[in-house]
């Protein structure tokens, strides 16, 4: 998790606060001095540390006097509400808008990942449906136009640049121009790292920004650097205008608290983060969901996001009328696995639920989606009929099948087994009522904890666990459940309904053991 030890020793702060049979002002002076201490080392800017710690002090003595007010809900809620506060700006992103040509360009310093994140950020919206293409106008870096255009032919978008020409400005304008004829939704222009001494690439960034006009000018902040992004992200924007911020190499144990509160030198919002080097490996950000997944609360509300988004039911009627007459085929199966891989990382869902992050043990997830990858090379060497479940698998067809992927005969049947699951529950589904005309599972953005506690009964926990890695469930809703008032900690972070958590917690079987 990105900042997970900062994460961590918040959260024990507030157990500690939890604990204590009475909280007086020697106490909160004393977690305040934790927590203060837990963001310092991650290299937050000492000003906003001390502006956290009087901030939360002065909201406890203005509103723990009034009667019904529970001081220990209160000073979660506050730091909660601080960290947002922290990593948050009033000014709004540019939002792409379809049918319309959205230019995008990117600044920053060399080495802060520029060249890597346009392709992160061309793929992820390439993903959703958009139209991209990239230009490279870095002529300062040999080797940038080499790494772009491999970039680009890995995730399939188109690219363009010129090995020939060394003016940046002319090789900015020209892609550009040739892709607004070719009526392409988002443009992304690339250019040359620079640092804020060199005032020759700086009036350079300048001109591409006057010639190609972006709708949006993205600064790419490299977290290693801590608190010297301050000045850096001042100088650039003091040049052009900085519409948004992207935090890269925010994995391992990189101190990225310095980017985190250095954003405000631009008063421009995060829009992404940069979790690692893979293409898929990159975060939308949103303040109150991240201060959410870092204290360890995950982010329901992400998570039923990004599930509805990925596998839009709505818009799949054939499924739909095929699961309410309880029908589902292998080669339902096959799809809604290619939905599961549109989610993103495994590891970022893991994230998502509560808990989940610290407690799922390290590479689980990632043999959860090994196996689903395995079973869809099996089911590509199966006909059309077998993925339809017109005939039946008998062993001289599993044979040819594992011939085909090469697998082995025991994996086909592990497949079949883990359909088998699959269809059992599907029928089920489809004799609740869920997926029939006016179902409810249309109701799950908007109540996810009921619909999901009607899906329980038709759910096998060994196909869970097979998928990957969800025999942990249960311990982590006992541990989520030991975590005390945490229903004041997600008011603090708004837009988080502790309901929807309790259904979860009903529905896995455990008891919520928080005091109130």
């Amino acid at each position: 998790m990105v900042l997970g030890e900062l994460g961590q020793r918040i959260t024990a702060s507030f157990r500690r606060l939890n604990q204590a049979p009475i909280i007086d002002d020697d106490l909160l002076d004393e977690v305040l001095k934790e927590i203060a201490a837990a963001l310092l080392h991650a290299d937050v800017n000492v000003r906003y540390v001390s502006e956290l710690r009087s901030n939360v002090k002065k909201r406890v003595l203005l509103e723990s006097d009034a009667s019904g007010v529970n001081k220990r809900k209160l000073i979660q809620k506050a730091v909660v509400e601080e960290l947002v506060r922290l990593v948050s700006t009033d000014r709004k992103p540019y939002k792409l808008e379809k049918g319309k040509c959205n230019i995008i360009m990117f600044v920053g310093l060399q080495g802060s990942g520029k060249t890597t994140t346009c392709t992160k950020y061309a793929h992820h919206y390439n993903r959703k449906g958009w139209k991209t293409a990239l230009v490279c106008a870095d002529t300062f870096r040999a080797g940038a136009f080499d790494q772009l255009k491999q970039n680009a032919s890995k995730v399939r978008i188109p690219f363009y640049g010129d090995y020939n020409e060394t003016d940046p400005v002319k090789i900015a304008e020209e892609g550009v121009e040739l892709f607004k004829k070719e009526k392409y939704d988002l443009i992304i222009v690339d250019t040359s790292g620079r640092h804020k001494q060199e005032a020759a690439l700086f009036d350079e960034m300048q001109q591409v920004a006057e010639v190609v006009a972006p709708n949006d000018i993205i600064f790419i902040m490299d977290s290693h650097i801590g608190q010297a992004c301050f000045d850096q992200a001042k100088a650039f924007r003091e040049v052009v205008d900085i519409g948004s911020v992207i935090i890269t190499k925010l994995d391992g144990h990189a101190k990225g608290g310095g980017a985190l509160s250095a954003v405000s030198a631009t008063n421009s919002p995060i829009i992404f983060l940069g979790t690692g080097e893979h293409f898929d490996e990159f975060q939308p950000f949103d303040a109150q969901s991240f201060v959410s997944r870092l204290l360890g609360m995950g982010d329901l509300k992400g998570l039923f996001q990004t599930i509805t988004e990925a596998m839009p039911l709505d818009k799949q009627p054939e499924l739909l009328n095929k699961i309410s007459k309880g029908r589902f085929s292998l080669r339902d199966l096959y799809e809604q696995f290619q939905n599961l891989q549109k989610m993103g990382p495994m590891s970022q869902l893991m994230q998502m639920i509560p808990g989940m992050s610290n407690l799922m043990p390290a590479g689980a997830e990632k043999e959860g989606v090994k196996r689903i990858k395995r079973f869809m090379v099996i089911m590509d060497s199966m006909t059309d009929t077998e993925l339809d479940c017109e005939v039946q698998l008998n062993d001289s067809r599993k044979l040819r099948i594992a011939r085909g992927a090469g697998a082995s005969i025991p994996e086909v049947n592990l497949l079949i087994d883990e359909y088998k699951r699959m269809e059992k529950m599907v029928g089920k589904m489809g004799k609740s009522g869920l997926f029939g005309k006016g179902g409810e599972l249309t109701q799950l953005s908007r109540n996810p904890g009921q619909v999901m506690q009607k899906m329980q009964s038709a759910m096998d926990p060994r196909m869970l666990q097979q998928m990957g890695g969800a025999q942990n469930m249960m311990k982590m809703m006992k541990e989520f459940g030991k975590m005390e008032n945490m229903g004041g900690m997600m008011e603090g972070l708004g837009g988080i309904d502790p309901a929807q958590v309790a259904s979860m917690q009903k529905m896995m079987g455990g008891k919520m053991k928080g005091r109130r």
